[in-house]
């Protein structure tokens, strides 16, 4: 290109200023929402990663988000053993960039981080995800942007508030239908009841029951501090669970971003997204907030 050319397809007019489109016309930013990483922290040899760790997404709940909009980011780890200085890289640095936080599920909650001894090896969790994840909800509760969690997700926020969990729901919750089956695995579904007067009845309005994904062995046993049961299974077991302060923390047991598709007969995951991303809107478009100052537990 000869010097002083303008870029082809970019016509200039000397004495002459570009217009922009008016407010009303501009497209706004999508949202940016972060994504906690699953962590594998021994892969299989097969895969190529000799001695490595392993941080990575499920596809469909990444697509459910950006079926809406919004961008999506995976939020690694940051340890303090690793290459990374924290002064330089921090969570809060991570939580000014993004505008909400989905959780998404995968390994056990460690019950190590509910005060309890796993009862059996299998049950031991990944604690290192835990004091990761834990660490990365209370950073976006602090600066006031909504938090998601899913399966896992949901979980893991009953414990950073102080709550406990069931270890195994065959062998330690009496009456309890199947809530995991290995066979069928995201196939696999049951009815749920959705608490009168809650938010979550507000979403779904005329619906007191329906049916949902269930993959998990586990459950939420003692709600954390300030934490609403929205909804349970038919024997009693929790299915949602939303915090009552001043931020939007919302779990649920079930998976949403598998019930997509006009012929699904599961409930509808939409209304719980389309909730979230309009909380992360008006947060963005809010002043900065004060720090949030906490009665209860803050993270382990």
């Amino acid at each position: 290109m000869a010097p002083g050319r303008p870029l082809e397809g970019r016509r200039e007019v000397k004495g002459v200023q570009p217009q922009r489109a008016p407010a009303a016309q501009r497209r706004e930013a999508p949202l940016r929402i972060g994504l906690s990483a699953r962590i594998l922290h021994q892969p299989p040899p097969e895969m190529g990663f000799r001695n490595k760790v392993l941080q990575y997404l499920e596809q469909s709940i990444a697509h459910w988000i950006m079926g809406q909009g919004a961008l999506v980011f995976m939020v690694p780890t940051i340890e303090a053993g690793s290459r990374i200085q924290r002064a330089r890289v921090t969570m809060r640095d991570y939580v000014h960039a993004l505008d909400g936080l989905v959780l998404q599920g995968g390994a056990d909650v460690s019950p190590s981080s509910y005060g309890e001894e796993p009862l059996r090896p299998e049950w031991c969790g990944d604690r290192v995800r835990d004091l990761y994840e834990i660490d990365l909800l209370w950073e976006f509760v602090i600066q006031q942007k909504p938090v998601l969690g899913i399966c896992r997700g949901a979980q893991l926020i009953n414990v950073a508030f102080g709550g406990t969990l069931v270890q195994d729901i065959p062998s330690l919750a009496a009456g309890a239908i199947r809530h995991y089956d290995r066979d069928a695995y995201d196939e696999h579904s049951h009815e749920i009841t959705i608490e009168p007067g809650s938010r979550l009845a507000r979403l779904f309005p005329g619906i007191e029951r329906a049916n949902v994904t269930s993959i998990h062995h586990q459950a939420v046993k003692s709600p954390g501090n300030g934490l609403v049961v929205e909804a349970h299974a038919a024997d009693g077991l929790i299915e949602a669970i939303r915090w009552t302060g001043s931020s939007h923390v919302v779990g649920l047991q079930w998976h949403p971003e598998f019930h997509q598709g006009e012929s699904s007969r599961l409930l509808d995951g939409a209304p719980v997204l389309l909730e979230f991303l309009e909380k992360a809107r008006e947060r963005r478009g809010a002043e900065p907030a004060p720090e949030v100052k906490f009665a209860g537990r803050r993270p382990i």
